[in-house]
């Protein structure tokens, strides 16, 4: 993006756009020189024939018995004047194309790289956070790094939860936000709002919103609740503020996904907030295919507007 610079290239070469540049336009004046010098010849040979031609119809000698006309002895000047102009133009027409590259030369578009954060008790978010990084790195210049928030919560403590393992996923430290263009955020609900885990996160980053470094940044979010009623809208409507706080801008899903959120015949978690599951009173039920194709359009349509708002 941006004009020609001697800038490096993907590879580590310098692109010397502006040399080439001016290399190629100084062959092509030199070029035009001489395409302009045979032009200028061949029009006087054609005037000193039509002179000529002029005498002898004066003369009253007939163009024909000279074998030629005027009209031929154009055809003939212009005829023998063509290979020179022809020749000049194919010459210049290389130089031309060098113009063309050096001008389109530029360094490799940077990828919009996306921080996938999320936080998973019983895995429910674990498998929409997953699904929603496939989507995403099926989208052209997209780079992705997926994320858990820590764990505040003892072992014991989730021991009696039955809460699975956790995934082998990197914890994220809070301080290295400011490296990514975009984030998505999922948790699930705690009575309508986040999961401490993730507030706990969003509190550790007090140095980045003193300088301003996620400001403009956009993000997204999905969450997971026991029941339609649970706080699948509020859930991420309260976290908005994390966002404004930072001024960052939030991206919902809307009714992107079509049928898939309109249809009632099932339960499904999934609002125009974000994506969502259905946990189940037990946890017991995971992610449905509606749910997860959900996730999967939202995917999509961050990946095209947080690229438009990078660039």
């Amino acid at each position: 993006m941006g004009g020609l610079c001697s800038k490096p290239a993907a590879d580590g070469q310098p692109v010397k756009a502006e040399v080439v540049k001016a290399e190629a336009v100084s062959k092509t004046d030199v070029v035009k020189e001489e395409v302009a010098k045979a032009v200028e010849t061949a029009t006087d040979a054609v005037k000193d024939t039509v002179k000529g031609a002029d005498a002898l119809a004066k003369a009253d000698e007939p163009a024909a018995a000279e074998g030629k006309t005027a009209a031929e002895g154009e055809a003939v000047v212009a005829e023998n004047a063509t290979p020179a102009v022809t020749a000049a133009t194919e010459e210049a027409a290389p130089a031309s194309d060098t113009v063309a590259v050096a001008a389109t030369t530029t360094a490799p578009a940077k990828p919009l790289k996306v921080f996938l954060i999320f936080y998973s008790t019983y895995g429910h978010i674990l498998k929409l956070a997953e699904t929603y990084k496939e989507a995403l790195e099926k989208e052209e210049g997209v780079e992705v790094a997926i994320y858990q928030v820590p764990e505040i919560l003892s072992p014991e403590v989730l021991e009696k939860m039955h809460a699975p393992p956790k995934s082998a996923h990197p914890v994220i430290d809070p301080h290295t936000l400011d490296q990514a263009d975009a984030f998505v955020f999922g948790f699930p609900t705690r009575f309508g709002m986040m999961a401490s885990q993730m507030k706990s996160f969003f509190d550790a980053t007090g140095v980045l919103w003193q300088k301003g470094a996620l400001h403009g940044k956009p993000a997204s979010m999905f969450t997971s609740t026991a029941s339609q009623g649970g706080g699948q809208e509020t859930t991420i409507m309260t976290a908005v503020t994390q966002l404004a706080h930072h001024g960052m801008i939030f991206v919902p899903a809307g009714y992107a996904a079509g049928g898939v959120m309109f249809g009632v015949d099932e339960a499904k978690g999934g609002s125009p907030w974000g994506a969502g599951t259905l946990a189940g009173a037990d946890g017991s039920r995971q992610p449905s295919e509606a749910e997860l194709e959900a996730a999967q359009v939202q995917a999509k349509n961050f990946a095209t507007i947080a690229k438009k708002l990078a660039a």
